[in-house]
């Protein structure tokens, strides 16, 4: 007795390890590598940090303020340009062509500020390139201020941020799981499942022998040079 409720218990366990997968198990294979991709990605990848400086452009005494916003948008132009990148580039301690993939500069259509943000591995080196780029670009187009009645002032210096800018760990696989879940499901939305095969091969089937009957009508039917039998000719005279 004993044995036999021991074969059962190991037929049993034979036919469970035996059952096929269920057919969504690309959903949450999928969402589960997207998951550890991003979480390797935000643990190996260095943290950057972000600092940002803004200087605004003042209208002189004789200089309509729309003058000065239309200005603010032309040096936030050539803020990232060689020239103002060329003065920057010895207090940033940085090579031109480094610093210009570091640094962005923004504005707005409605103010005449301009947002100066340098990005770096360590906080200091962030806001030492985003002072660096705007003192560069006041004194580089101050000296213009005559011709141009527009002069760039230092509105707030750059500080050190606390916390990288860049995504954490948990925001990179949270990212990941999304992600992965996303193609999971699109490959099983694609892919062709059991019931569609099954319904393509029978209408495949159907198809076949609906021309082999074709083919077998066509060839019982007479041929068109066949000769009349010898009753139609009896009957004919």
């Amino acid at each position: 007795m004993a044995d036999t409720a021991d074969q059962k218990k190991s037929t049993h366990r034979r036919r469970v390890r035996l059952l096929p997968a269920p057919a969504w198990w690309p959903l949450p294979a999928a969402a589960l590598l997207g998951l550890a991709a991003g979480g390797a990605y935000g643990v190996l990848k260095a943290p950057e940090y972000a600092a940002t400086s803004y200087v605004v452009a003042v209208p002189g005494d004789t200089t309509e303020p729309a003058t000065a916003l239309g200005f603010a948008q032309a040096y936030a132009r050539i803020a990232t340009s060689s020239s103002t990148l060329a003065y920057a580039q010895p207090r940033a301690g940085i090579a031109v062509q480094k610093l210009r993939t570091q640094v962005r500069a923004e504005t707005s259509p409605e103010s005449p500020m301009i947002a100066i943000t340098g990005t770096a591995k360590t906080a200091g080196e962030a806001a030492d390139i985003a002072n660096a780029v705007a003192d560069a670009l006041s004194l580089s187009s101050n000296q213009a201020a005559k011709n141009t009645g527009v002069q760039l002032l230092l509105f707030n210096q750059a500080v050190a941020p606390s916390e990288p800018a860049s995504a954490s760990p948990a925001l990179s696989g949270a990212v990941g799981l999304c992600a992965g879940g996303l193609l999971g499901g699109l490959w099983l939305l694609a892919r062709p499942t059991a019931a569609r095969r099954r319904g393509e091969g029978a209408v495949a089937e159907g198809v076949t022998d609906t021309a082999a009957e074709a083919v077998e009508e066509y060839a019982s039917l007479p041929a068109q040079s066949e000769p009349a039998t010898a009753k139609e000719k009896e009957s004919v005279r």
